[in-house]
């Protein structure tokens, strides 16, 4: 498992090639099994493959074009009430995007471990992507996943902070 995270990079070019359906089943199987507070799981995903939707939605990410090249994007949403109901207001303003996150980096790392790219997108107007994709007030978009085969070589980034500068013992 060590591998496939150290192997994780985000991808922004990706080639034609559609990805099976079967492999984004597997992705969203993966999000389903992320870890949540009191197990609410206050998550939803928007599989998109309509061209249209996704030049909508590089275009509400700031003009990353490399979100419509992906042969397939995942919106993930969270649904704060979910976690509001058990948690109050800690679980609608932290629980949720905690748990939504999980389930974001277990797309990524199952997807890396199948060979397919993705990419983190957080930087996003919420309003415009809730408009490409008709996401109800009860749903907020957390992240855009691009997803595809790698048309180059990622780049990996090997530098990462010591242990001693961000760890303590206690």
């Amino acid at each position: 498992m060590l591998e496939v995270i150290k192997k994780r990079c985000s991808v922004r070019r990706y080639q034609a090639t559609p990805v099976p359906e079967e492999a984004i089943g597997q992705l969203l199987e993966a999000a389903r099994w992320a870890p949540s507070a009191g197990n609410l799981q206050p998550w939803f995903f928007y599989v998109v493959r309509s061209q249209g939707v996704k030049e909508c939605l590089a275009a509400a990410a700031l003009e990353q074009r490399f979100i419509a090249q992906a042969p397939v994007v995942i919106v993930v949403c969270a649904e704060p009430e979910r976690s509001g109901r058990v948690y109050g207001e800690r679980g609608r303003r932290l629980y949720c995007y905690q748990d939504t996150a999980a389930a974001v980096q277990n797309i990524l790392l199952a997807a890396t471990a199948m060979g397919l790219g993705t990419c983190w997108v957080g930087a996003f107007h919420e309003d415009r992507v809730r408009e490409c994709l008709a996401v109800p007030p009860h749903r907020v978009p957390v992240a855009i996943i691009p997803v595809g085969y790698p048309a180059e070589e990622p780049v990996h980034r090997t530098t990462r902070r010591e242990p001693e500068e961000i760890v303590s013992y206690v």
